[in-house]
């Protein structure tokens, strides 16, 4: 009993740090926009390692234990990653500038696999018209693009949508 478990634990840490690495190595620009085919990758590639992490063991047990030793490797890195500077470097990757007063970085937008119409469209999404007006824009270690623009420093940029406001009545 406690071999099967400890090889399900260790076969589902062995499946997290292999899909960490290949994430890494896929570039941090996966992470912050999943599009149709990424969305259908990560589905699939979630199908595709549940064997491998449990084996034969397709028990409610097996699913359990192999979601614990997930969780606990994931608290384990977190720790870590905010804790050591350097592990967080190695394993998050570090920001990129790819427009630096008004000029592309052509080399980092290479770097990170970014065509310039789509730094154009996160240029526009921060409501900024034009790459020469902005001062500073960052690739983040999370895959998003921090734009920072004089012109336009006073407006509020989300990608996210606005919750309704519901007010109360009394």
């Amino acid at each position: 009993m406690i071999n099967g478990i400890l090889e399900i634990a260790g076969r589902s840490v062995v499946v997290y740090l292999f899909i960490i690495i290949a994430i890494r190595v896929a570039g941090k620009k996966e992470l912050a926009q999943l599009s149709v085919i990424d969305l259908v990758f990560i589905l699939l590639i979630s199908n595709a390692v549940q064997n491998a992490m449990v084996g034969p063991d397709n028990s409610l047990l097996g699913g359990i234990i192999a979601a614990v030793s997930l969780f606990i490797v994931n608290v384990i890195l977190k720790f870590i990653t905010y804790r050591y500077k350097k592990a967080s470097e190695l394993i998050e990757g570090d920001p990129v500038i790819l427009i630096h007063n008004g000029k592309l970085l052509k080399k980092n937008l290479d770097k990170v696999k970014i065509p310039v119409e789509e730094i154009e469209s996160a240029v526009r999404e921060h409501g900024v018209e034009n790459i020469v007006d902005v001062n500073l824009a960052v690739m983040e270690t999370d895959g998003n693009i921090s734009i920072i623009s004089d012109n336009y420093k006073n407006k509020s940029v989300s990608r996210r949508r606005p919750h309704k406001i519901i007010k109360k009545t009394d």
